[in-house]
């Protein structure tokens, strides 16, 4: 039998119970008892009361008041609800989060799994591994760089409003409150948001509210680099309109940015993308370059990395570099092992490896990323880096069985907050060259908690886990988002701002 394998695990403190699925994989009782004892902090404030059952949602009002300090609190207190504490406050929060955490996982897997969780190092009372204290972000305020901002009826009711979501479509209590106050937003990215909404009240067109609605005009993306340099992806609903009409559009909004007041903004990159859906990835519906360069550069462990407009980028540049540095440690890549970077976004943790492992091979669905990674790999002169554009599920499998057991391989998986597909579980749980695995994930509970069951049970033949179980070794936490209790995916993840949860750190478990 293998000795027991080495698992790593990065998860954010604070997620809404019931978010737990399990599909038809689940043993009786899992889904119940983990939402039974899911995290009860809420740090998000309710804007308005539900509706009574049985009765219909109030009609929102056209006319709420001026924006005053009410609605700005209200909306720090939705999107940064940790800004009154000091960072030393925030810091002890979310470690005795992470605690709890920690004890529900370790008594979840040996109820449910029989597995025998605890380790030889020291560690707290009820935790299944060691946990270490949480390394703190190195910039606190204004640490993003990447904010998407949304278009809807402000307080005063105008609906060339641009900023943050407070309410719910549910309720129908949708207000959109400029976010310049909040403390994880950098100035340059209010100043583009400030500069589009003077756009949009100035143009003739219509926002696009509601699909169906009509209107054009959407949400405005930002991303900046630390050297500085911005860009602007505009997002428009293209509707009936014939293509000179839409030639007229992006001509107008060129002229703004380059010659007319929002050349203030100084804008590296503005890119515009007509998206007929909420979410349209290049593939889909190209992003189209008006002005400017088509990439963003940022220097990070030593390497210059390339970015695309919808790359996945760490949105905390100084945090990352501590997050991939700790990662680089708890790995112990060597000459001797290969390692495999799944969902990899731009590359950046196999580039800044590879110069320690014999080979990289990095996963990504997203292709534009896989050509920063490529073009990243190319002008750092780094040679021992493969990258796969394509879905992990598919391409995982396939790529492992051209590596025979006598490599010795180091995995590192970074999935979106869906989790690893169930066929990258079983690949990565069947290759016996595995034997370290870094898992980093903006969410504990859900799929990312079906994935270390999966990883971690015992010989499930009926699962096809046939391979030896994974052991959680030790927990480091990594704050790359101040002010926030949850974790953010993503989108790249991010998500929309529609709905911005807060955001949080991560840990990683050896």
């Amino acid at each position: 039998m293998d000795s027991p394998r080495c698992f790593f695990s990065r998860v954010s403190l604070f997620s809404k119970a019931g978010l737990l699925t399990w599909h038809s994989r689940k043993p009786p009782g899992w889904s119940q008892l983990f939402l039974g004892s899911a995290c009860k902090g809420n740090f998000t404030h309710v804007i308005s009361k539900k509706c009574q059952k049985g009765s219909k949602s109030p009609k929102k009002a056209s006319h709420l008041g001026p924006l005053d300090g009410s609605w700005k609190e209200r909306l720090a207190d939705v999107v940064t609800p940790l800004w009154r504490l000091s960072y030393e406050e925030q810091l002890k929060v979310k470690f005795e989060a992470q605690k709890k955490i920690l004890q529900r996982l370790e008594s979840y897997l040996q109820k449910f799994n029989g597995v025998k969780v605890t380790t030889a190092a020291p560690k707290l009372k009820g935790l299944c591994c060691l946990l270490h204290p949480i390394i703190p972000s190195p910039v606190i305020d204004g640490y993003r760089n990447k904010s998407t901002f949304s278009v809807n009826r402000g307080p005063d009711g105008n609906p060339k409003t641009v900023g943050y979501y407070l309410g719910t479509w549910r309720d129908r209590n949708v207000v959109c409150v400029r976010s310049n106050h909040l403390k994880n937003i950098p100035e340059k990215h209010s100043q583009v948001a400030q500069y589009y909404e003077i756009l949009l009240r100035q143009s003739p067109m219509e926002p696009c509210l509601l699909f169906h609605e009509g209107g054009h005009w959407r949400e405005l993306t930002v991303r900046t680099n630390s050297q500085g340099h911005t860009m602007a992806i505009i997002t428009f609903h293209p509707q009936e309109l014939r293509q000179e009409e839409l030639g007229v559009q992006k001509e107008t909004v060129k002229e703004f940015f380059t010659k007319g007041p929002g050349a203030v903004c100084d804008l590296t990159s503005l890119y515009f993308q007509e998206s007929t859906m909420t979410r349209c990835s290049h593939q889909q519906s190209p992003y189209q370059l008006l002005s400017g360069e088509p990439h963003l550069f940022e220097d990070l462990l030593g390497l210059k990395i390339r970015i695309s407009p919808d790359s996945f980028f760490q949105v905390n540049t100084a945090g990352a570099e501590m997050l991939y540095r700790t990662i680089g440690d708890l790995t112990g890549v060597n000459s001797n092992t290969v390692l495999l970077d799944i969902c990899c976004g731009t590359g950046v943790i196999g580039l800044f490896l590879a110069q320690y492992a014999s080979q990289v091979l990095g996963i990504e669905v997203v292709k534009q990323a896989v050509e920063d990674a490529k073009w990243t790999s190319a002008f750092n002169g780094i040679t021992n880096c493969q990258f796969h554009a394509g879905r992990a599920e598919k391409i995982l499998p396939q790529l492992l069985k051209s590596k025979g057991d006598g490599q010795l391989i180091v995995a590192v998986a970074n999935p979106a907050r869906a989790g690893l597909h169930y066929l990258v579980v079983q690949a990565i749980r069947n290759c016996r060259a595995i034997r370290t695995l870094v898992f980093v994930s903006c969410k504990p509970h859900g799929e990312t908690t079906r994935n270390i069951i999966e990883l971690c049970c015992p010989l499930n033949p009926a699962k096809k886990l046939l391979g030896e179980p994974f052991v959680l070794r030790q927990a480091v936490p990594v704050d790359l988002f101040p002010h926030t209790p949850h974790s953010t995916a993503g989108s790249g993840g991010s998500s929309s701002p529609c709905y911005v949860p807060p955001i949080l750190d991560g840990r990683l478990m050896n």
